[in-house]
């Protein structure tokens, strides 16, 4: 194992950050980029890093990694020093509003005009050569603040791995994952390794989130060239949602590296039998067709059922009581599917959004994700 220090613009006198990126296996096979914790409140994938780390060093030592893993345990050191009134403050940087996991640089748009002269019949050339090109891209932009160069680092850390997990959680949820149509057949395994409850797709959710910028070029590239030009799925790229803010524990941690390190075992990047792989706890939907549940007035809210459970079309989610009027309004979905993710807080303000069911049909355009 090798570590790489990775020092971000100082946004102020005396006042240095870095990103530690550590690196394992011989590398000349698949590279994995694995992160935690973009949004710097959620903690789950830190642990799980952690632990991650432990294995990795114990099959490095045995010889057993036919490729490279790289592990950034800390990939928003911006965001973990966000503190209000003892309340880490990490998924917006406090300086811009900006979220911590957006706007990362659409590498389609940088290299599409520069890549067709560059293209030929061969795909595995057609890889490299697309991958030369978004270093080079990479390599000329210049970052202006701190979040920037800490945007533009994780990317040159990441832009040339096979497989890239970024590991978030929500609120309140159940394990589940986001991906792009395109490589659901690379990525089912894991869902079932890792026990996924819900998995939605999405080609191009809008805003340039980590994981999507690097599917997603490879997607357009072969809407652009296809027709002409092999383009592999060059970066199967996932976020995997860990749960809820509060699901931290030593045996989660566990469960979910092994999850990952039987993924890695499935691709042969680990030198092991390969596990059984578990059933599908539910297939995969498209997130236009995840639908919101919005409260529409205020007051206390009352769940009616737990993350992870099925409901049916016209099913009751939740109650919001108002303790003033004595009304209880109920809160029902239209749609049939699992419900992943619930909001944290127990009082809502009318319009807020409180929970959402993964549904089997899309529905929904424009930027499909949450701020």
């Amino acid at each position: 194992m090798h570590t790489k220090t990775h020092t971000l613009i100082s946004p102020s006198l005396g006042t240095t950050r870095n990103i530690l990126s550590f690196h394992y296996g011989p590398g000349g096979g698949e590279k994995i980029y694995i992160q935690s914790s973009l949004h710097a409140d959620e903690l789950p994938g830190m642990l799980v890093a952690w632990r991650l780390r432990r294995l990795l060093a114990e099959f490095e030592a045995a010889g057993k990694l036919r490729g490279e893993v790289v592990i950034v345990p800390v990939s928003n050191p911006i965001g973990l020093n966000q503190s209000m009134h003892g309340t880490l403050l990490g998924r917006f940087e406090m300086n811009s509003g900006h979220n911590f996991n957006r706007n990362f640089h659409d590498l389609a748009a940088l290299i599409a005009p520069r890549i067709e002269g560059k293209l030929s019949g061969n795909i595995d050339e057609n890889k490299l050569a697309v991958r030369r090109e978004m270093r080079a891209a990479l390599d000329e932009q210049t970052p202006h603040t701190e979040l920037e160069s800490q945007r533009l680092a994780l990317q040159k850390l990441s832009y040339d791995a096979d497989v890239v997990l970024d590991l978030h959680c929500d609120l309140d949820s159940a394990l589940h994952l986001y991906t792009n149509p395109d490589v659901w057949n690379d990525v089912e395994p894991l869902a079932r390794y890792l026990d996924s409850k819900a998995s939605l797709l999405a080609l191009n959710s809008v805003g340039n989130p980590f994981d999507e910028i690097h599917s997603f070029c490879w997607s357009d590239l072969r809407s652009k060239f296809g027709d002409r030009f092999p383009i592999p799925n060059g970066g199967i790229s996932v976020t995997v949602e860990l749960r809820s803010q509060h699901d931290v524990s030593y045996e989660f941690a566990e469960s979910d590296a092994q999850g990952i390190v039987n993924y890695l075992m499935h691709r042969g990047v680990i030198d092991a039998p390969v596990p059984n792989m578990p059933a599908l706890s539910y297939p995969a939907t498209p997130l236009a067709g995840a639908e919101p549940i919005v409260a529409p007035v205020s007051g206390v809210l009352v769940f009616r059922t737990k993350v992870g459970a099925m409901v049916e079309a016209g099913e009751a989610i939740a109650d919001v009581v108002d303790p003033l009027t004595d009304t209880v309004t109920t809160l029902n979905c239209t749609t049939s599917g699992v419900i992943y993710a619930r909001h944290i807080a127990r009082f809502t303000t009318a319009g807020m959004e409180v929970a959402r069911v993964a549904g089997a049909t899309a529905f929904r355009t424009g930027s499909l994700l949450s701020a």
